[in-house]
């Protein structure tokens, strides 16, 4: 799995829930009672937010988007090619459920048993995702995350937590403390999880920036990578429920045939509340750069299109370059020689970080310190040859592999000398054969 910059703590992921019960930093527009009015004033109000990262000199100038927040990441450098308000703290709605996927490989194997409770259930309001399971039911860990990226099942994602939860010894809540602390190993500084769903809760939001460093770690699983570039998939009857559920992909740019379909999108998840509006978390790539776009508080199918738009650029825009022990992400007309860097010494090892100006993360590589030679022994060191070369030990044994070489070609030519004359020989003797068996013919016809 790839970490990108781990900087976060638990004291600090506490100490930004603490702030954020104090001076909420989530901004919430009005939603109940909005006309369409009011929503088209929230989407134009977010469009005229400016975009941070043109704010960088000699950067690519990105395109404007009517999410509050958005982000384009390499998922290989952790390089942020695009960013408009990416710190800034939202709620996060179904692609929490990215997360809890992550959190649910990290410690359980796909075949293991989700069984559900009927605590599992019976939270559900009217609204809310779900694929009709019953307490009692039993799915695969894989059938269940099907259900949870694909259909975005909310009584699944409380199930795979609950279930997952007593494998790792505990339960439920043990689950939602793994998902913080998987959070703050990510490096996600602004981030705090209440629910394996997304269902509103005040305590439980993100950033943009967060969302993306948990994409780039969830995709480098193989299982999360098969799931969400599904289309759709059927999960087999269960042990209470003789029928087959087929679930199908939310992720509208999966879909050939829709006017969203994307190339290069390889998987992603949907959300959507009152309170979070819409929110998208997409990978794509190109055969040359790995990408993960995030979108937060969005206005419908403007979440598809402002991702289009920043996938677009920074894939247009920005090249991969491979440094020692690593890559960097910059510019098409940048070189890595314009860059700055900063070293950092781990033993023997020194960490590269390469900045884009003064302080622009674009890439780490890390290098080893070459061992200095011990001048005490000789023999590391090239000798002066004093003495007849004959004579010299060392020629002696360097020339040994050649000498070896020169007798195998000798044995390989006797080889096939001999079997040539061998065929020659086999040859004199059949045509001699011929000739005596057409004499003793003509006599016989005689």
């Amino acid at each position: 799995m790839i970490n990108i910059k781990r900087y976060g703590t638990l004291c600090l992921s506490a100490i930004l829930a603490a702030a954020f019960v104090l001076t909420p930093a989530v901004k919430i527009f009005a939603e109940e009672g909005d006309t369409a009015a009011d929503r088209e004033t929230q989407r134009q109000t977010c469009y005229a937010e400016p975009t941070d990262s043109n704010g960088l000199t000699n950067w690519p100038q990105g395109p404007a988007v009517y999410a509050d927040s958005a982000i384009v990441m390499d998922m290989n450098s952790g390089a942020i090619l695009y960013g408009k308000q990416i710190d800034k703290q939202h709620y996060p709605a179904s692609i929490t459920k990215l997360l809890t996927t992550l959190v649910a490989l990290d410690h359980a194997k796909l075949t293991d048993k989700v069984e559900f409770s009927q605590d599992s259930i019976s939270f559900l309001q009217y609204g809310d995702a779900h694929i009709g399971m019953r307490a009692g039911e039993e799915l695969t860990l894989e059938d269940s995350l099907y259900a949870v990226l694909l259909a975005s099942a909310n009584e699944v994602s409380y199930a795979v937590a609950e279930s997952v939860g007593k494998q790792m010894g505990g339960d439920y809540n043990t689950f939602i403390e793994a998902m913080n602390e998987e959070s703050d190993a990510l490096g996600c500084t602004g981030s705090h999880w209440t629910n394996a769903n997304g269902l509103h809760d005040e305590q439980h939001y993100t950033t943009a920036h967060d969302m993306a460093l948990i994409g780039a770690a969830v995709y480098q699983k193989e299982a999360f990578r098969t799931i969400a570039q599904s289309l759709t998939h059927q999960i087999p009857p269960t042990n209470l429920v003789n029928e087959v559920r087929t679930v199908n992909q939310k992720h509208k740019m999966l879909w050939p045939q829709n006017a969203n379909y994307y190339e290069y999108c390889k998987g992603g998840k949907t959300g959507y509340t009152d309170q979070a509006r819409t929110t998208l978390v997409t990978m794509a790539d190109n055969g040359e750069l790995q990408l993960v776009a995030v979108v937060l508080y969005d206005f419908g199918s403007d979440a598809y299109t402002d991702t289009r738009a920043i996938f677009d650029y920074g894939f247009n825009n920005f090249r991969k370059v491979e440094v020692p022990g690593g890559a960097v992400t910059i510019p098409k007309d940048v070189q890595v020689s314009d860059l700055t860097t900063t070293e950092s010494a781990d033993g023997e090892a020194v960490r590269e970080t390469y900045y884009f100006g003064q302080d622009y993360f674009v890439g780490t590589g890390t290098k080893t310190e070459e061992v200095a030679q011990d001048t005490e022994e000789p023999e590391t060191l090239t000798p002066e040859v004093t003495v007849e070369p004959q004579n010299d030990p060392e020629n002696e044994t360097d020339t040994t592999g050649s000498a070896n070489l020169s007798q195998i070609y000798k044995i390989v030519i006797y080889i096939l000398a001999g079997l040539i004359g061998l065929t020659v020989l086999v040859t004199i003797i059949s045509a001699v054969r011929k000739r005596h068996r057409r004499k003793r013919r003509r006599k016989g016809r005689k």
